[in-house]
């Protein structure tokens, strides 16, 4: 079974909290952590991974802080997961040639195939522009007191 762990659970977090403010806005690392609660003692270095990745730049100083390095519909659920997880498998028969004594020749293994490609194809159209407007949605709705169904 595919299981995200937590770190890319709060690297998500923390790329969700950035798409909802804008690609030119700086927001403090601390703030973010707040925000999406977010452990102080992993924030910084996920930061810092998230920034290795790409996805976010950092400023340090005063007027310091960090933002998306690209707009949040460029960037996907799938990217932010490989890059924390690796590449993402269903089952051990699907990683390799030869990892499955009966590789193409099994029934079971093409529909795992069939099931992780589109797994994959799911998670690569999921864009943080997209969960960021679904958030701001939900914020709206809960601040005029409708529940959301």
């Amino acid at each position: 079974m595919i299981r995200i762990n937590r770190q890319t659970d709060y690297a998500v977090r923390v790329i969700l909290a950035l798409s909802k403010r804008g690609l030119e806005e700086r927001t403090s690392t601390s703030e973010i952590q707040r925000e999406m609660l977010i452990p102080p003692a992993l924030a910084q270095r996920i930061v810092a991974e998230l920034a290795r990745g790409g996805f976010v730049q950092t400023f340090p100083g005063r007027d310091g802080g960090l933002s998306l390095s690209r707009p949040s519909n460029e960037i996907n659920l799938r990217q932010v997961v490989e890059h924390f997880e690796g590449k993402l498998f269903i089952s051990d028969c699907l990683i390799g040639k030869g990892e499955c004594p009966f590789d193409n020749n099994c029934p079971v293994r093409c529909r795992w195939a069939r099931l992780q490609a589109t797994v994959m194809q799911e998670l690569e159209q999921i864009t943080f522009d997209d969960l960021a407007q679904e958030a701001l949605s939900i914020e709206g709705l809960a601040s005029l007191g409708i529940a959301r169904l």
